[in-house]
């Protein structure tokens, strides 16, 4: 298991990029972690009440449950928040919304996902105010149906989305219930590809000096991601089923039955066909007709997996899989999520890092996907308290120590550690007091 390398580790490749986070629950902090994770600076904006996620539990980090006044740090929480300075902000508030302009205006980048015409309201609009307040900034907006149309009211879950983008009839059982995935992919998914679009509007603006805004919905990334499923449907006009562990275009390529447990083959070709059945016993499976190429395999499917499931059903999964390895034909163990923390290649990859927490101790974290060989992304921070870095982010932006504790008595904002002793001067009058200039 690695550990965090903390503040001292290499630069990443987005070093010197700052991200004002205002997205709450998964798809945007998921998006803003990843920039996060290859160097980013990212202040997370939470309201004083805390990100709706950090309730989701239990569980809790621990020593981070729920208690009178704070809402708790949940695993889910923590899940999407690594690497990233948190602070609290009441945005409904005028003192609030003149924190956010003076944030967006030292920002590259904006991700919000609120409700179509909330941040408009709060006079954070993109076109009217923060754009003419700092054009280079990429604004990225993440919505459950998109900006316009008949649906762009509706608001965006993602059990919600899998359902309405068609990724529920193709998931699940032939013969049993349409099924949602076990991870909340849609919002996931919308998460990366918000990543990627914010990195290419950002190239651009290398180019231009402009930013833009950046505009994705959970249903179009979704729909998106259909892939050869919706391809195969636009291509023969037949509507896609539900093959459940099975493949619509490939087989043997499903999970199969070896005598103690279930496992995975995945025979991409011909070759890799005859193979396998010279590792069953069965070479002659390869000159059958019915079973020669993958376009026959794919015809003759059920009679395939039946001769198979008899032969595999005979040994454990132990000694087909060893002997696949040997003879380089894909597959592999259906791990539980503890078996895959204990997998010996996950560890070598740092899928699983510790970082110390100010309130959990030692925190065990899910590592960073993706690796740079000279700017390498770390876990630099756990997930922020709430209100966690909120006095030191609002002294970059100028604010005073008088100010701060006008703003933290006034309710507008949430800071973790005590200010400093109130100014009585500072908690007169303080409506219109951070406006700016």
């Amino acid at each position: 298991m690695a550990s965090s390398s903390g503040e001292s580790a290499p630069a990443g490749p987005l070093t010197g990029l700052r991200v004002l986070d205002l997205s709450r629950v998964l798809a945007g902090p998921y998006c803003t972690m990843l920039l996060a994770d290859a160097g980013a600076d990212v202040i997370k904006v939470e309201p004083p009440a805390g990100d709706d996620t950090r309730a989701w539990g239990p569980p809790y980090l621990p020593g981070c449950e729920p208690r009178e006044g704070y809402p708790g740090d949940s695993a889910y929480f923590a899940s999407c928040n690594r690497n990233k300075r948190g602070i609290a902000v009441d945005l409904r508030t005028p003192e609030g919304q003149e924190i956010v302009r003076r944030l967006a205006a030292r920002a590259d980048v904006v991700v919000e996902n609120f409700k179509l015409g909330t941040m408009e309201r709060w006079g954070l609009g993109y076109e009217d105010v923060l754009r003419p307040l700092n054009p280079r900034l990429v604004y990225a907006s993440i919505s459950g149906f998109g900006r316009d149309g008949p649906d762009a009211e509706l608001p965006g879950y993602d059990f919600v989305v899998q359902a309405a983008a068609g990724l529920m009839s193709i998931t699940g059982e032939p013969d049993g219930e349409p099924m949602k995935v076990g991870v909340a992919v849609s919002d996931l998914t919308t998460g990366m590809l918000c990543a990627f679009a914010i990195l290419a509007a950002l190239w651009r603006r290398q180019l231009t000096g402009q930013g833009q805004r950046v505009d994705l919905s959970l249903l179009e990334t979704q729909v998106g991601w259909l892939a050869n499923v919706a391809q195969n449907y636009l291509v023969t006009g037949k509507p896609p089923r539900r093959y459940g562990n099975a493949h619509a275009n490939i087989v043997p390529y499903q999970v199969l039955h070896a005598q103690d447990r279930p496992f995975v083959v995945a025979v991409g070709n011909d070759r890799q066909f005859e193979r396998f059945v010279m590792l069953l016993g069965r070479p002659e499976l390869a000159s059958d007709p019915r079973f020669a190429t993958n376009a026959a395999r794919v015809l003759h499917r059920d009679e395939l997996v039946a001769l198979l499931d008899e032969v595999l059903r005979t040994r454990p999964a132990g000694y087909w899989l060893a002997g696949m390895r040997e003879m380089g034909i894909p597959g592999g163990p259906v791990r539980t999520i503890p078996e895959v923390f204990d997998d010996p290649q996950v560890r070598h990859r740092e899928m699983l890092v510790e970082v110390d927490h100010p309130a959990a101790g030692a925190l065990k974290l899910v590592g960073i996907p993706f690796k740079f060989g000279d700017t390498p992304g770390r876990v630099r921070r756990p997930p922020p308290r709430l209100g966690e870095h909120t006095l030191e982010v609002l002294a970059e932006v100028g604010y005073t120590p008088a100010e701060v504790t006008a703003l933290v008595a006034a309710g507008v904002v949430r800071a973790l550690e005590a200010p400093r002793a109130p100014d009585p001067e500072a908690l007169e009058d303080i409506d219109g007091r951070f406006r700016g200039p």
